[in-house]
């Protein structure tokens, strides 16, 4: 038997022998995932996609944008020389809530991408290295478990936008259970936009992993609307000393499941972390914003913040905010806070005064809301701005207000 076969049926007798994720399960209590055997799959399932149809990572620039070093190697996971190299470097799953997760992982995934992004240092003492970019993702198949590999050489600014879209190949229902592993180097930048819009019967469960080296930076702005299942997981260590990370996410369910799950993790002085997330959900739709961050023993002068947002825009949505601080030592800054109920009516009544209808006001106030969380997170508008994101949003939150049912006061 070949190693990369073996590796992947250790994965699954593993997943097998310490079971799927229970009920009690602390991270998940709100939000409870479909079983093992949804993202395992069957190969009757398959899409047949082929690569050529833009399936899978594809790679594309940024307008007009300058373009740095990008090396990228799209690897077969079948093939033991490529599944080695693969998952090189990647720490094996660990046994916290979301383990089985990364256990379904091992035993379906059959390609990955790995990017090097930027050039090695030469030491002269200029200016850093910017790279744009931009990754599409479409499904080659409907049950499916894809790899996303960055690391970030020391000094560079990178920009990546990475969205998810439904291939016209693929009719069925996607079960898809991604990993994303994010290195960057001494002093690197990272402003990462995620857009992931899937159709109504899907089930998502993406995972992002990043460690950050001395002096490192990572914004992420996330875009994503609620489907069958839909779970947005980012764990974040900030290794190095003055390593700061930010995470924004804007959420949208309308009759429909999503969680968004952010893990701060200080692992040394002098860092920064922030969390900020907003949900808006109708009908019957479950929305759960999830925020943990942990503070190590010698993290002096450490600074950690959240703020977790909800509003109804329509029906009885369930709307799930924890907020949730673990503190190990003293010298260090903290604050957390969450805030639930409907737009407020004195905005809604002065946007209406300039000749607005009800709906296109609050339109205009969620679009406003949501779009100054994301520039927040990543720092100003101008990444959203030159990506054409802020469209993107607009759009986002047209959709989902008309599909919210009527708001009935009394």
């Amino acid at each position: 038997m070949d190693t990369a076969r073996a590796d992947a049926l250790a994965a699954r007798e593993r997943l097998a022998r310490e079971g799927w994720i229970a009920r009690n399960a602390e991270s998940f209590r709100h939000l409870l995932p479909p079983p093992a055997e949804v993202w395992l799959g069957h190969e009757e399932t398959d899409c047949q996609a082929h690569p050529l149809a833009g399936a899978g990572w594809t790679l594309h620039p940024v307008g007009q944008t300058p373009q740095g070093r990008v090396d990228a190697r799209w690897l077969d996971a079948a093939d033991a020389a490529q599944r080695s190299e693969l998952f090189a470097g990647l720490p094996q799953p660990g046994d916290d809530d979301a383990a089985p997760f990364a256990w379904a992982h091992r035993a379906l995934c059959r390609h990955g991408l790995r990017l090097r992004v930027g050039s090695e240092p030469d030491g002269d003492g200029g200016p850093s290295e910017t790279v744009w970019l931009q990754l599409r993702h479409q499904p080659r198949s409907a049950v499916e478990a894809p790899l996303l590999v960055i690391d970030v050489q020391p000094g560079v600014h990178g920009v990546l936008v990475e969205t998810h879209e439904r291939a016209p190949h693929c009719t069925h229902d996607v079960a898809q259970n991604m990993q994303v592993h994010i290195h960057l180097g001494e002093g690197a930048t990272l402003q990462h936009v995620r857009i992931a819009l899937p159709q109504r019967g899907d089930r998502l469960a993406h995972h992002l992993f990043a460690r950050l080296a001395r002096g490192a930076r990572y914004q992420q702005a996330l875009i994503a609307a609620g489907s069958g299942y839909h779970l947005q997981r980012s764990v974040v260590e900030l290794a190095g000393e003055r390593a700061t990370a930010r995470i924004a996410g804007v959420v949208f369910a309308a009759g429909s499941a999503i969680e968004q799950q952010t893990r701060m993790a200080h692992r040394a002085p002098h860092t920064a972390s922030s969390v900020e997330a907003l949900a808006l959900a109708s009908g019957a739709a479950r929305a759960v914003l999830n925020a943990h961050t942990g503070i190590a023993e010698g993290c002096d002068e450490a600074d950690a913040r959240q703020r977790l947002s909800g509003i109804p825009t329509g029906g009885q949505p369930k709307l799930v905010l924890r907020p949730h601080l673990e503190i190990l030592h003293d010298l260090v800054q903290a604050a957390h806070g969450a805030t639930w109920g409907a737009l407020p009516d004195d905005a809604v009544f002065y946007a209406r005064q300039r000749g607005l209808d009800e709906a296109r006001a609050r339109g205009l106030i969620v679009e406003g809301m949501a779009a100054a969380l994301l520039a927040r997170g990543l720092g100003g508008p101008a990444v959203l701005e030159t990506l054409g994101v802020d469209s993107l949003l607009a759009a986002a939150v047209a959709d989902h207000l008309s599909a919210a049912p009527e708001s009935h006061h009394g």
